[in-house]
């Protein structure tokens, strides 16, 4: 079967993306990629069976609306075009969209027509997403409007993937039927988070956050803790930070003002396997989200990946992460609160024997999420929505 994955996003660390089209291409599905690309990378690239099209040069540095509305809309009018190109010189048949943006699932719009079934998969709800990155998450008007277009949108699709139980409760409330979603979490890949990876054995207790540099993220609460814990603490410590995004610069700037920049290091993004090396030669992983309307119920996927790994994780206590984990599992701490993050963050580093009971704990619950387990769920979706439509495979 001819497929399509096509993402506003890097792939090659974008472990949501790479996980169902490398799934397809491994049980032998033909299957190309349409995604971003950075600053030298080629514009055709074969990653583990998948052939990756990198259509537009992106760089995460969006400064507002409109730049960030620009970047995505010349994504949507690329993408159409050589999606459609591929498309009428060999037919997809299975098409799959990655938002955000949702009205993404629109580039496939010729494809559909002429048979091909497509699939949105929502990682992030528009309307709150955009009222988190730029308006302090207050619901406006054009946050309003958001929510006319993803109804559009999933009215469009064929089929809608959702990444969080929460998130589909929202979108069932409002914009689709539960009967035409299906809820998939950002299941690790055990192929690229291993559990037997090497893991940290030196003297520095080592911190790490893989992720989007972004506000919701709270990684300054995080920055912010740590400058207490090294004043409060004769333990060396250093916070290691994978990723990019609209705070960095901000972030580098406070790093800079609480003279921390020899304990907290900006590593960029790196590929999959080896981010998971990396997080496995941690100490202890932080997720300190802000519990706002976006990060309350956004699930971070780094929790199970540190998990898979064997690292302990130390979390803000949100929506989303109380619905899925509980104190057996995690460490939790006020959301936005620098003193108890401090607090827990010295507390984990002091007592080894604490880590490793959250590591064991973590190791029996990550066993049902694995992608391994939940990969034939989305193949029987796959299967079920191209055999319903019918048409040539």
């Amino acid at each position: 079967m001819r497929v399509c994955m096509m993402a506003y996003t890097f792939y090659e660390g974008d472990n949501r993306v790479r996980r169902y089209a490398e799934a397809l291409a491994k049980r032998g599905d033909s299957v190309d990629a349409i995604a971003c690309r950075r600053p030298g990378q080629p514009f055709r690239e074969v990653i583990s069976g998948v052939t990756v099209y990198r259509i537009q040069t992106r760089r995460i540095n969006e400064k507002g609306k409109l730049d960030y509305l620009v970047k995505i809309m010349l994504f949507l009018l690329t993408s159409f075009f050589f999606l459609t190109w591929r498309h009428l010189l060999k037919p997809y048949r299975f098409i799959h969209v990655h938002s955000v943006p949702d009205f993404e699932v629109f580039a496939a719009v010729a494809a559909k027509l002429t048979g091909a079934v497509v699939i949105l998969d929502i990682h992030d709800i528009v309307p709150e997403f955009y009222a988190g990155k730029f308006s302090g998450g207050r619901i406006t008007r054009l946050s309003k409007a958001l929510m006319v277009v993803e109804k559009i949108c999933c009215g469009f699709s064929d089929h809608v993937i959702i990444a969080n139980h929460l998130w589909e409760t929202t979108l069932v409330s409002r914009s689709i039927k539960k009967e035409k979603c299906t809820v998939m979490l950002n299941y690790p890949d055990p192929a690229i988070f291993k559990s037997d990876l090497p893991r940290h054995a030196g003297a520095t207790f080592s911190i790490s956050y893989p992720g989007t540099l972004s506000r919701h993220q709270g990684l300054d609460i995080a920055i912010r803790a740590l400058a207490i814990v090294k004043k409060e603490s004769p333990i060396s410590f250093q916070f290691d930070l994978y990723g990019r995004g609209s705070e960095e610069q901000s972030l580098k700037d406070l790093v800079l003002s609480l003279g921390m920049e020899k304990t907290v290091l900006f590593h960029g993004i790196l590929p999959l396997d080896i981010i998971a090396g990396r997080m496995a030669m941690s100490d202890l992983g932080i997720v300190p989200k802000r519990a706002d309307d976006f990060g309350n119920e956004a699930f971070s996927t780094k929790i199970f990946e540190f998990m898979a790994v064997k690292v302990p994780v130390l979390i803000s206590s949100t929506k989303i992460d109380r619905y899925y984990f509980n104190d057996s599992l995690v460490m939790f701490f006020e959301s936005g609160n620098v003193r108890e993050c401090a607090d827990k963050i010295l507390f984990l580093a002091e007592n080894p024997l604490v880590r490793e009971t959250l590591i064991n704990n973590a190791q029996s619950f990550i066993g049902q999420y694995s992608w391994d387990v939940k990969k034939d769920e989305y193949f029987a979706l796959v299967d079920y929505l191209t055999s319903k439509k019918g048409g040539n495979p």
